[in-house]
């Protein structure tokens, strides 16, 4: 497996055509990888070698590019980017390949749309991964506001707002649709009840970088989890933790725990 472009395929979840790779072990353990805002199935985990990683160590390797997000259908409601609706594609694509469960690892706005499948979904989710998004998931992640104004801005040089700046050339750097990503931006910021994430009984391993400053506490998300465990992932921000061999390295100990 090389870090090329993986073959892509398509299905239809709430009447949208959504894009996905299938990769990797076809009878290992499936891990199913949603990805963060702004980014995509291919930015997030083939780019920074998670699919290689994953694949080496023998897993069936499934990501999904969310609605709005990739090569995936683009609304422009926010209403449709709530993320226990886009938690119910992540659910559909596992129904389209026939996998009754799967481990779960999301990033940032993929780990709320992780912990929202988890949430609705139990019996679906083997594992959870919650990478750069911490307390944050119940307590939100300040005013984001500013990075749809960016988003929209007519030119970067007209963003002044310095996440909104970050996000903007992401955005460009992605060939995002950016009013799709306003959208999204402004739907799916909704938290989880810290009720809800209590009752998660899925084994979680929450990685935080250790100079994020959107993700808030991954030890406070842990603490109203009963089977959670956090890695901290040294010198990274949030943009940077994705990839990084810390990450990495634990994850594939936490799998191999769970085999165990």
């Amino acid at each position: 497996m090389n870090l090329n472009v993986p073959p892509i395929s398509y299905f239809v979840s709430d009447g949208l055509k959504l894009a996905y790779f299938d990769e990797g072990n076809p009878n290992g353990q499936p891990v199913l990888l949603i990805h963060g805002f702004a980014s995509t199935a291919v930015a997030n985990w083939v780019n920074p070698g998670w699919l290689k990683v994953l694949d080496e160590a023998g897993y069936r390797v499934i990501a999904i590019d969310n609605r709005g997000h990739g090569m995936s259908d683009k609304p422009y409601d926010a209403d449709v980017y709530h993320p226990w609706i886009m938690a119910e594609d992540a659910v559909a694509l596992l129904d389209h390949l026939g996998i009754p469960e799967a481990h779960v690892m999301g990033y940032s706005m993929g780990a709320r749309v992780s912990t929202f499948m988890a949430i609705t979904h139990p019996d679906r989710v083997r594992s959870l991964v919650l990478g750069g998004l911490g307390i944050g998931m119940v307590e939100g992640v300040g005013d984001w506001d500013p990075i749809a104004d960016a988003l929209l801005a007519p030119s970067l040089d007209d963003v002044m707002h310095l996440r909104g700046r970050m996000f903007r050339v992401f955005a460009e750097q992605t060939r995002s649709d950016r009013q799709a990503l306003a959208a999204c931006i402004q739907g799916s910021r909704d938290l989880a009840a810290k009720e809800d994430v209590a009752r998660i009984e899925a084994p979680t391993l929450i990685a935080v970088g250790t100079k994020d400053d959107i993700a808030g506490s991954a030890q406070e998300l842990a603490d109203l989890m009963p089977h959670a465990e956090v890695v901290d992932i040294p010198n990274r921000d949030h943009m940077l933790a994705v990839g990084d061999k810390v990450f990495k390295t634990a994850v594939l100990e936490f799998y191999k725990r769970l085999e165990n």
